[in-house]
């Protein structure tokens, strides 16, 4: 076998770990054979494009191994989990900017000479541009070093649609002249503005379906940069991690019944919020010793986590008070929210970390049709999730999208630290109904508590 052969062996071999990896992602019980089967087929990756004959001199690759292994072990060890929804952003915008620098530096050595890699290599610094900056700013509003709050100005619309068909225009000379240095940085720069001006308007609630987004698109310039410098593995592995963006995207949007184009076009920011009108109920709270008693009498519980539960770090308390509830006769199980959290698969990650067992983890169209027979919710830190002015506030800016339906529930324990309201920035409704009692703390505290009642009785 040849020394070509061996490499496109290596590949072939790489993409199949790549496509067997996203395959046992789906599931829970069998993401953690995924992420190895993924790592494993990166190695072989790596090692077949570093003996190629491509390969010059190894002097910056192994200085820039060594830094990004450095780097990667200070986020793996440092970084917690209420951290990983910025993190994924940060990680998809540098690999769009990697991409970016393939494709720069191949520009560099050679000047697109064909329709298939000049059309290739505008797409990629186009998409390429717009994730990266994209993504700095959903890690911003994530991390809140930005407002969640969709950021809007006079003429926005126009000034995003002007910087998108100038870019668009600039694929004429482009394509008529490559060589011309200064229409390709001009594409890149308005790629970068673009990628800012798109994501500044969309609010707090959306980002989930944002980052989704932003996957794809990392993949799709690992795709395009594939084709720019004749890598089939690029193509190929780009091509997966492009399709499923979409189709993780379409499954969000779904569960939130809107569309992908009504999101990312900042309906939340659109929507005007509803004034409070009549007379306004008041919630009620319920103190430890309150919600012991019933707990200890329920014979189903169902446990609605959101980002409170994150926050808290709650997971490991709340599994425990789960196994104390099972062995005082109660079914228990945990309704997921395909968007709680702050990024897609949020609580499964949080709860797989704790070790909850798989089956107990219930979607959110298989509890709702059972919930009447529950005895007791317990909401951890969820808020529009389960909002029930999705339902029929047609002037609520999550009207329509479908909910955990908590308050059919013979009682509701919501465990927040305030009344403050979620992502959406509107009321929860929730809150003031006549089955509903507040418990005031952290998540973590609060279960804490419950657990030593059913110790100490």
């Amino acid at each position: 076998m040849n020394h070509i052969s061996f490499i496109n062996l290596a590949y072939i071999v790489s993409c199949a770990l790549f496509a067997f990896g996203l395959k046992f992602l789906a599931s829970p019980e069998t993401a953690r054979k995924g992420n190895w089967l993924s790592a494993l087929g990166m190695l072989i990756a790596v090692i077949a494009t570093l003996t190629s004959h491509e390969i010059i001199s190894f002097q910056w690759i192994l200085i820039g191994m060594i830094i990004g292994s450095i780097l990667g072990a200070l986020v793996a060890f440092r970084a917690a989990m209420t951290q990983m929804p910025e993190m994924i952003a940060l990680l998809h915008g540098f690999g769009a900017l990697a991409s970016v620098f393939v494709d720069w530096s191949a520009y560099h050595s050679h000047r697109p000479d064909t329709i298939v890699v000049t059309t290739a290599l505008y797409l990629s610094i186009l998409i390429g541009g717009v994730t990266f900056t994209g993504s700095g700013i959903a890690w911003g509003k994530l991390s809140e070093r930005l407002s969640g709050k969709p950021i809007l100005f006079p003429g926005q619309m126009w000034i995003n649609i002007a910087a998108l068909a100038f870019v668009l225009a600039l694929a004429v000379p482009f394509f008529m002249h490559p060589a011309y240095y200064p229409v390709f940085l001009a594409i890149l720069g308005i790629s970068f503005l673009l990628g800012i001006l798109t994501v500044i308007p969309i609010g707090g609630a959306d980002m989930p379906v944002v980052i989704s987004v932003l996957n794809s698109y990392s993949g799709l310039v690992a795709c395009t940069t594939g084709f720019v410098i004749n890598n089939v593995l690029l193509i190929v592995v780009g091509s997966l991690v492009g399709a499923n963006g979409i189709i993780l995207s379409y499954i969000m949007c779904k569960a939130m019944n809107r569309s992908l184009g009504n999101v990312l076009f900042g309906a939340f920011a659109a929507s005007k919020k509803k004034k409070a009108v009549g007379e306004k109920k008041e919630a009620k709270s319920a103190s430890i010793e309150d919600a012991y008693l019933v707990l200890e009498a329920a014979h189903s519980v169902v446990v609605v986590p959101g980002y409170g539960l994150a926050v808290a770090q709650a997971q490991h308390a709340i599994r425990e008070l789960g196994e104390l509830l099972e062995k005082n006769g109660a079914e228990v199980r945990y309704a997921i929210h395909p968007v709680a959290g702050r990024m897609p698969g949020h609580m499964n990650v949080l709860l797989a970390e704790a070790n909850v067992p798989y089956d107990q983890l219930v979607e959110m169209e298989n509890i709702n049709p059972i919930m009447d027979t529950v005895d007791v919710c317990i909401v951890i830190g969820a808020n529009d999730t389960v909002n029930p002015a999705a339902l029929h506030d047609k002037t609520s800016p999550i009207y329509g999208m479908p909910i955990v339906e908590t308050f059919r529930a013979r009682t509701v324990f919501v465990i927040k630290r305030s009344m403050a309201s979620g992502f959406a920035g509107i009321e929860n409704e929730l809150f003031y109904y006549d089955n509903t009692r507040m418990i005031f703390g952290d998540a973590k505290d609060v279960a804490q508590k419950l657990v030593a009642e059913f110790k100490a009785k």
